[in-house]
C-alpha cells in the first residue's frame, strides 16, 4: 500500500486528483491509514472525485479508528455539523477528545469552542479556556486570539 499512497501524493501534489484518488484508493482498500485520511479528505473537499460526505465519513472513521488524529480531528467536525452523519456532538466530543489527547492543536482547538458554547458538554470556559490553551501552546492561531477575547 506504501507504493500507492506514494504515489497519490505525487498526484496529489501536481494537482493531479484524478489518478490521486485512484492511487489512494488502492492503498486504502490495502490498510494503508495515511491513504485512508487522504481518501476522506478527496471526498470531503470533491477533489478528484464528486464531494460525498458519506464517503468522506467512512474514510476518516477507518483512519480514525487507526488512531490518525487529523482524521479523528475531521471527523469530529463532521458529527459536530451532521455532515455525512447524524449530527451528535457526543461523537464530536469523543473523536476531537481523542485527537486532542494525541497533540492535535485543531482538535483542541475544538474542544475550546464546544467548553465555550456548551455544545455537547456543560458550558464551562475555565475548560474552554485551558483548552485554547493547549491549541494556543501548539501554535493553533484561531486559539490564541480566542485566549485573548476571553481573558
Amino acid at each position: 500500500g506504501k507504493a500507492f499512497y506514494t504515489q497519490g501524493i505525487n498526484f496529489y501534489y501536481a494537482e493531479d486528483y484524478v489518478p490521486a484518488v485512484d492511487s489512494f484508493s488502492k492503498a486504502a482498500a490495502m490498510g494503508n491509514v495515511s491513504a485512508q485520511y487522504y481518501l476522506g479528505f478527496m471526498y470531503y473537499n470533491g477533489r478528484g472525485v464528486a464531494r460525498d460526505y458519506a464517503q468522506a465519513a467512512y474514510w476518516y472513521r477507518k483512519a480514525a479508528d487507526a488512531g490518525n488524529s487529523s482524521a479523528q480531528n475531521n471527523l469530529g467536525l463532521m458529527y459536530r455539523q451532521g455532515l455525512g452523519v447524524a449530527q451528535d456532538d457526543d461523537d464530536a466530543y469523543y473523536w476531537f477528545y481523542k485527537a486532542a489527547k494525541a497533540g492535535s492543536s485543531s482538535a483542541q482547538f475544538n474542544l475550546g469552542m464546544m467548553f465555550e458554547h456548551g455544545w455537547g458538554v456543560a458550558e464551562d470556559e475555565d475548560e474552554a479556556m485551558a483548552w485554547y490553551r493547549k491549541a494556543a501552546q501548539n501554535g493553533h492561531e484561531h486559539a490564541k486570539k480566542h485566549l485573548l477575547r476571553l481573558q
